[in-house]
């Protein structure tokens, strides 16, 4: 079996991905910076985490983060808008997949002796029944013998809250015939994972009027100009975009931020070829 190879050189790389083949840190040079300035309607998300983020890198108190709900609002792209923000001021990022979690006591024991601070990136977070992945977690979010680094935190983005999926049944009172005695027990543990993230955020689609707003972020993002002077400059073509967005919207049932950035980059070539004054053209 392939030796564990985690060596690094952090003083030169920002970011490093676990790759399960040939059982290895690798560092990531083409980087996708998002940033924090082009994301819309997260206002409470983007202060809460860059808040935790920066009381983390100056040595302060900081939780571990879940980022949770819907498909396409805004969870992986904030959390790489935050690191943005702060990889100038030697935060680093270690990105791991769920399925390799058996490894992260080994990339744990590896960094905690670095003199900096890391963030282990974990994308899609959640477990069915049956697995057990999540009991690697426990190492870096509740400690064991070995108390938990302090320059490592996790940041977590799960479709849903409870990581961990359950059952109608755990609602119901223990049934004859049931394979697990403490019904109870089994309940809790499945709920207590998310608990273990001091910090949660979640993110749902707004309605029509936040799905908009996100629209005409995006047109104006297009433009290097701001919303209002957007809206200024293109007020006599504003009724067109909103409709032809909606239509977007409702043919896809979403008003999500992912939905919003789609419409966007399929519409934006027409709109400003047909609606933008002649020194605006391209």
């Amino acid at each position: 079996m392939s030796e564990l190879n985690l060596k690094i050189d952090w003083q030169s790389v920002q970011v490093a991905q676990f790759r399960r083949h040939g059982l290895k840190l690798r560092a990531i040079e083409d980087i996708d910076f998002v940033d924090i300035n082009a994301l819309c309607g997260l206002e409470a998300q983007k202060t809460a985490l860059v808040e935790n983020t920066r009381n983390f890198i100056h040595g302060r108190g900081a939780n571990h983060a879940l980022l949770w709900g819907e498909p396409g609002c805004g969870k992986s792209s904030l959390a790489k808008a935050v690191f943005t923000k702060f990889l100038q001021d030697g935060l680093k990022i270690v990105e791991i997949g769920k399925d390799d979690l058996e490894y992260l006591i080994d990339i744990i024991d590896e960094i905690r002796a670095q003199d900096y601070y890391f963030i282990i990136f974990c994308d899609d977070l959640s477990f069915e029944l049956g697995e057990n992945a999540y009991k690697h977690l426990k190492p870096l979010l509740d400690g064991s013998m070995e108390r938990a680094p302090k320059n490592v935190l996790m940041y977590a983005t799960s479709n849903r809250r409870h990581i961990l999926s359950e059952l109608a049944s755990d609602n119901m009172g223990a049934q004859v015939g049931t394979d697990e005695l403490h019904l109870s027990d089994a309940k809790n543990e499945r709920i207590s994972l998310s608990e273990r993230f001091g910090l949660q955020l979640s993110f749902y689609s707004g309605n029509m009027s936040e799905y908009l707003g996100v629209v005409e972020s995006y047109f104006a993002a297009f433009r290097f100009m701001s919303v209002d002077e957007f809206r200024q400059r293109f007020a006599h073509a504003l009724d067109d975009l909103r409709a032809k967005a909606s239509e977007f919207a409702r043919l896809r049932a979403s008003r999500s931020g992912r939905i919003a950035k789609q419409f966007a980059l399929s519409y934006a070539s027409e709109f400003f070829a047909k609606f933008s004054p002649e020194n605006e053209r391209d």
